[in-house]
């Protein structure tokens, strides 16, 4: 018999394809994917593994039990009559977060304060002791999903969000999440036998994705905690042993990754997080200003960036983003470029037909992942050099 049992990956809107790919790489059976999620199954040692390599993930949830709901009775009824001790122990600290899709609730605050009162009341006549709450750090963290009529209750594995993954101790402005840098480098098609540049690189984000997925390496193997740490079934040796086996599967990276930036302070930070990181051997970072840089020689590059876009930095869009257009088209020949910005108005500065747009989500601000194919010569000349 199977110890396989389900899990639900969270990610971005727009990554759910790359997830999937991802989860199909690392060994996941029945992928099934849906709006900013995707299920899959595995055994307890696939949940550590995908804690430990999932790049494009948020978090990852084992569902425990799902039950028919139709109002507030309901729900704190199922809660309250579901085995919770077989998971919480009383000294256990916990939190509940809610996602409603549903006509019978409106608020997720009251949702998760139900849930708890139910969980709390039925530890109460069971133990004449009650676990706490903990907002900041729980032992355990409940999700309560709502679609319609059916409530699926979760365990968070994961904890903290995978985007915390340990290197970035120091931050520009407006730095770029890592789960959101770790997509916008595998949306962007890069095979990674090429160099790659981040003219803009801001405290190194999107340079040190690109390096974990080049060398294949595990993105959150040097996290102190998951949240699976806390649970009954923890095993520490099939843990380390799933760990060792990820390592062991890291590749030699045999080009260039390269970041600009023109602020000094950045630089600093950058570094700082390169050396966090363990990629101060393939990454590299100088203070220029890219409107004033030129391709170092002729071989094809890939180019991704997070241009400022105006929302908490104040520059002068069409001046700015005419520059990078300009900048590319004289200086950066032979190379993909990919950048993300939430101002749709800016790519009609670049001067440059976009091959592609892909919507994205930079926090809460609806964006545009934009491609720019830039040719030496014409379109059907660099068709064939590429053949």
């Amino acid at each position: 018999m199977s110890d396989d049992f389900k899990m639900v990956a969270k990610t971005f809107y727009g990554f759910e394809s790359i997830l999937a790919d991802e989860l199909l790489s690392l060994g996941a059976k029945d992928i099934e994917e849906g709006v900013r999620n995707v299920s899959f199954y595995g055994d307890l040692g696939f949940l550590y593994k995908v804690n430990l390599a999932l790049s494009t993930s948020v978090r990852v949830l084992k569902p425990i039990t799902s039950f028919k709901i139709k109002d507030e009775k309901d729900l704190y009824s199922s809660i309250y009559n579901f085995n919770w001790e077989d998971y919480l122990d009383v000294d256990d600290t916990f939190a509940v977060e809610s996602n409603l899709n549903t006509d019978f609730f409106s608020h997720s605050l009251f949702v998760s304060q139900r849930v708890k009162d139910a969980l709390v009341d039925r530890y109460r006549k069971l133990f004449k002791k009650r676990p706490n709450v903990d907002r900041d750090d729980p032992d355990f963290k409940i999700n309560c999903h709502i679609t319609d009529d059916i409530c699926t209750i979760s365990l968070d594995s994961s904890g903290k969000p995978l985007n915390q993954r340990g290197y970035r101790s120091e931050t520009n402005i407006a730095p770029i999440n890592e789960v959101l840098a770790a997509g916008i480098v595998k949306l962007s098609g890069w095979d990674c036998e090429s160099d790659f540049l981040d003219p803009m690189c801001g405290s190194g984000t999107l340079l040190i994705e690109a390096a974990m997925y080049a060398k294949n390496y595990p993105v959150n193997v040097n996290r102190k905690h998951f949240s699976f740490q806390n649970w009954k079934d923890w095993d520490s040796d099939l843990f380390e042993l799933i760990k060792a086996s990820a390592l062991k599967k890291v590749k030699p990276f045999n080009y260039k990754i390269t970041g600009y930036d023109k602020a000094p302070s950045a630089i600093t930070k950058c570094n700082q997080n390169i050396i966090n990181s363990g990629f101060a051997d393939i990454i590299e970072v100088s203070q220029d200003n890219f409107f004033t840089t030129t391709k170092s020689n002729d071989n094809f590059l890939q180019i991704v960036f997070n241009p400022p876009y105006g929302e908490r930095l104040q520059i002068d869009i069409e001046s700015f983003y005419k520059q990078i257009g300009d900048t590319l088209k004289s200086n950066y020949t032979n190379s993909n470029a990919w950048f993300i910005t939430s101002s749709l108005e800016a790519l009609k500065y670049v001067g440059l037909r976009p091959s592609r747009k892909i919507k994205l989500f930079n926090g809460k601000l609806e964006s545009r992942l934009a491609k720019y194919e830039i040719y030496s010569g014409t379109k059907k000349i660099h068709k064939q050099l590429k053949k």
